[in-house]
């Protein structure tokens, strides 16, 4: 019985040391892990990102500054795959997984398609782990303002109109990337 109880109290006291020294990072993260997903036909894209929050700050030109390359997102480098050759802004995009990074500015941003594989955004002085001599495509596009607060950083698939886009939205800011399948795509 004695060792029983021993073993309980043993477990539940390592249970606690693990919660206390990661239990934000595991239980309560701060930009939860997200993902944008479409199917249309045999074409399938999926984003995989970390979503921050507004949290009464101000957003761009403040939390991510204007003209500085941005991970697009909290944490993990943001990714993104699809499984048909793409055209983006009329520049081919091979079918395969990139990584997404941004450049906010006032008016419009930048966006790069990178191709180097990176296991985090940012490296320990928060600095972009970016390395352009990977990017495969960069296109710019204006910046859209909107009447309402988006609370969570949000990126989404949309094709309401026949258009598919990629969007970004964050704070008061939305921006539209085309997306249209390379016409002799192979499955």
């Amino acid at each position: 019985m004695l060792k029983r109880l021993l073993i309980v109290l043993s477990v539940i006291a390592l249970g606690l040391v693990i919660y206390l020294a990661f239990g934000e990072n595991l239980f309560f993260r701060k930009s939860p892990k997200d993902t944008a997903k479409i199917t249309l036909n045999d074409l399938k894209l999926n984003v995989e990102y970390n979503r921050p929050s507004k949290r009464d700050r101000e957003i761009f030109g403040a939390l991510v500054p204007f003209d500085k390359v941005w991970r697009t997102g909290a944490n993990e480098a943001t990714t993104f795959q699809t499984n048909k050759d793409l055209m983006i802004d009329g520049m081919l995009l091979k079918k395969g997984k990139y990584t997404l990074w941004t450049v906010p500015m006032k008016n419009s941003w930048k966006v790069m398609f990178n191709s180097k594989d990176y296991k985090w955004g940012v490296n320990e002085k928060m600095e972009p782990m970016w390395d352009p001599n990977f990017d495969v495509i960069e296109l710019e596009v204006p910046k859209q303002d909107l009447e309402e607060i988006v609370e969570k950083f949000t990126i989404a698939f949309d094709n309401k109109t026949g258009n598919l886009k990629l969007t970004m939205a964050w704070d008061q800011t939305l921006i539209e990337i085309p997306v249209v399948v390379y016409p002799n795509s192979a499955p």
